[in-house]
């Protein structure tokens, strides 16, 4: 079986996986990273959102072996040690969450859009399309909006 060397989270990793599995799975059941979720398989939920180089990605439809040399974030790597990033410490003001199931995929993605554009206005936040069964879009919107004026000076 091939192996595959990526950082995840900072951290040097090299599993033994088919060059085909999709990352999700390495994600999740050769190490043990469970923040990005299984919604659906296909990338359409989004709750496995995360950062491949920085650039959001789903990872149910991404194949390990485009994982090779590069960064791979998830929920557990976008703090920096005890400090939460600007948009994690948002969600927890602005009450977001109520089952979590989705919040990693939605925190990622807000992430995402934050770095690509400093203020977004509701339009670039209402492009994020990771799905919410509870129906949070107005808080998420809120944190997001909260987010944006913390991170920008």
């Amino acid at each position: 079986m091939p192996s595959h060397s990526f950082t995840l989270n900072g951290k040097p990793v090299t599993v033994e996986a088919p060059a085909d599995m999709p990352l999700l799975w390495v994600l999740r059941d050769l190490l043990h990273v469970t923040g990005p979720k299984y919604g659906c398989g296909v990338g359409v939920c989004r709750a496995c959102t995360s950062h491949l180089d920085g650039e959001e990605i789903q990872p149910c439809v991404v194949e390990v072996k485009e994982c090779a040399g590069r960064e791979v974030t998830t929920i557990e790597g976008l703090a920096e040690g005890d400090t939460l990033h600007p948009v994690q410490r948002a969600w927890m003001d602005c009450d977001v969450s109520q089952c979590g199931f989705c919040q990693p995929g939605q925190i990622m993605a807000a992430a995402a859009l934050l770095k690509r554009t400093a203020q977004p206005t509701d339009a670039d936040i209402d492009r994020i399309e990771n799905v919410c069964r509870c129906g949070t879009y107005a808080r998420i919107r809120e944190a997001i909006n909260k987010a944006a004026s913390e991170i920008t000076p």
